[in-house]
């Protein structure tokens, strides 16, 4: 049993995170689906995997139901927890070929539980339809239309590559050094004409409580919250921080941390901006 959980705890963390959204859940269930697992009779198991990723996906599920009515009460937009991804081997460090990018996280909040499934099993972890239709008991070809469906939603075509432009140090600089010249041109210069920018406070951090969309708006508003940051003085730190598989800022004040933002590029532009505010959301950073 030790062997299977080092060999599998690090996919089915990754799997329940791309599922929920949330690393506390995504612990709780590798931790709970294991109790489960071990108290099964193994004799005639011959794909530990395959099962271990069936009991996760039904574990899920579960909480994704749950989650549903807990979002539809949530103070203002709903992002997912951002993740540390440093080059190390801890529990919470998913594999990084495994994960979907922030922006993909985002996006699959548009789908139900069957269909953020079968996308992650497959554009994230790789499995061919037959597994996944073990998984999900689904016929293959039901798979696949959920699949087709999906994509719609998020607005990917069946012809377009799920791959993004992850934001890199390099990148992440270009961004700051835009908002250090205070000019509202250059900054313009680095956002895409549909442009939007989304901040999560749950209620609990200010922060704007519907998404900020058209270049100008977001400029204006990038602008105005660095000028309040600068103002404070030596009081407030930006740190790059590899998160999600790219660079992310978190920005602390007197050693708190109080917002980490996520940035989207998508043809050499910025398409979207993610400010995480609330706190119960950057408790593993």
């Amino acid at each position: 049993m030790t062997e299977l959980y080092e060999e599998y705890k690090k996919l089915l963390f990754t799997l329940a995170y791309q599922l929920t959204g949330s690393v506390a859940d995504a612990e709780d269930a590798v931790q709970d689906v294991f109790v489960k697992f071990y108290q099964l009779n193994h004799d005639h198991l011959q794909e530990p995997k395959a099962y271990l990723c069936k009991m996760m996906t039904n574990y899920c599920y579960d909480l994704l139901k749950s989650a549903r009515w807990r979002r539809e009460q949530y103070f203002g937009p709903w992002l997912p927890e951002p993740i540390p991804t440093p080059d190390d081997d801890t529990f919470e460090s998913v594999v990084r070929s495994d994960l979907l990018s922030y922006a993909m996280l985002v996006l699959l909040e548009r789908l139900s539980p069957v269909e953020r499934t079968i996308f992650v099993l497959r554009e994230a972890l790789c499995f061919d339809y037959p597994a996944i239709s073990e998984i999900v008991d689904k016929t293959e070809a039901n798979c696949r239309k959920l699949m087709s469906r999906a994509r719609g939603k998020m607005g990917i075509s069946e012809e377009e590559s799920i791959s993004s432009e992850l934001a890199g140090e390099e990148w992440v600089q270009r961004f700051i050094t835009a908002l250090e010249q205070n000019n509202i041109n250059s900054v313009l210069a680095l956002l895409a004409e549909e442009v939007v920018l989304i901040a999560d406070g749950g209620g609990k951090k200010s922060t704007a409580t519907h998404p900020i969309q058209t270049p100008e708006r977001v400029a204006r508003f990038l602008l105005g919250l660095f000028n309040q940051v600068s103002n404070l003085g030596e009081s407030v730190q930006i740190e790059l921080t590899p998160l999600n598989g790219q660079t992310g800022l978190v920005v602390r004040t007197d050693g708190v941390m109080e917002t980490v933002l996520l940035i989207h590029v998508e043809n050499d532009e910025i398409g979207s901006l993610y400010f995480v505010r609330n706190p119960d959301k950057l408790q593993h950073i």
